[in-house]
Parts: C-alpha cells; structure tokens; sequence
C-alpha cells in the first residue's frame, strides 16, 4: 500500500524524463542532512560546489542511504489528490524535478525559498530555484545520490572547504 507521502510526491512527477548522454562524466551528489547542504563530486572526486538546502522534518524526514537519480523533468506539475499545481510561481516543487530511486523522493525547487536551510520539508531535498537549475544541468539519470544523516569526516571536510 503506497504511503501519503508516495501518493503526494510520487505522483508529482508526471511528465517528460531528460535522458543521460553516454558521454557525460559520473557524478555523485552528496547530501550532508545535520549540515543541511549538498555537494556535487565530479568522478575524479573533485568537488565542483555546493548548495544549501532544506531536508525533512522531524515528522517526515529525509530517507538516509544511496539512491540514483532515475529522471530529471523541468517545469513539473504538481499532483496531490484533489489538486494540481501546474508549472508556476506556486508549484511546491518550484522550477524543476530530479527524481531519487527511492520511489516519492526527489531533489526539487520550491515556493517557499525561506525554508532552505531549516528542517521543514516532506523528506524531500528542497533547493531554491536558481540553485536547482544550476543543478539539474551538471547532474544525469545514473547519477549517485547519497543522503547522509551523520556528519562523517568526508562530510566534514567537503563542507568546511565551503564555509
């Protein structure tokens, strides 16, 4: 049986997937969740930069573990039961959608730019749009994601470099 948070975000991104180039170099995102930021590694492990981000709520927090990035759809709508929210300043999932493997969750925009860095989303990873734009065109389909609770010391040392 799907959960709320699968028929509310899982269905939200209906719509055309951007496919990988063969070409393109593999690459990691890193989410720190207590640091509340998230890096991108090129496959060299170079860290090419950095944004801050909203995670989940106590309530609903963000999913721990390794993902991949399974479609990436610019402009998404917005699907709850009852209601849809096309591409727009008050689409939820703000400018654009990069779909996880752990089916509901995603990397996304938002129309509430005031919660980025706070613990407030529905476990989904929140950025503001401009900053998921500059994402959504460094990242492809097959990309690792790795969503960290704890603060590692790789995770300490790839966000201290962006203090």
């Amino acid at each position: 049986m799907r959960t709320r948070r699968q028929r509310l975000i899982g269905t939200a991104v209906m719509g055309m997937a951007i496919v990988a180039s063969p070409a393109m170099a593999a690459r990691r995102i890193i989410v720190s969740i207590p640091d509340r930021k998230l890096a991108v590694v090129d496959d060299i492990e170079s860290r090419i930069t950095v944004f801050s981000v909203a995670v989940g709520a106590p309530a609903t927090p963000s999913p721990t573990g390794t993902f991949t990035i399974v479609n990436r759809i610019p402009n998404p709508t917005y699907y709850k039961p009852g209601r849809v929210i096309g591409p727009g300043d008050a689409n939820p999932l703000g400018t654009r959608w990069i779909g996880l493997s752990q089916k509901g969750y995603g990397i996304h925009g938002t129309d509430a730019p005031g919660s980025i860095g706070r613990a407030t989303s529905h476990g989904c990873i929140r950025l503001r749009n401009r900053d998921v734009e500059s994402l959504f065109e460094l990242v492809r389909p097959g990309d690792v994601v790795e969503l960290h609770a704890e603060r590692t010391p790789e995770i300490a040392g790839l966000f201290s470099q962006s203090q």
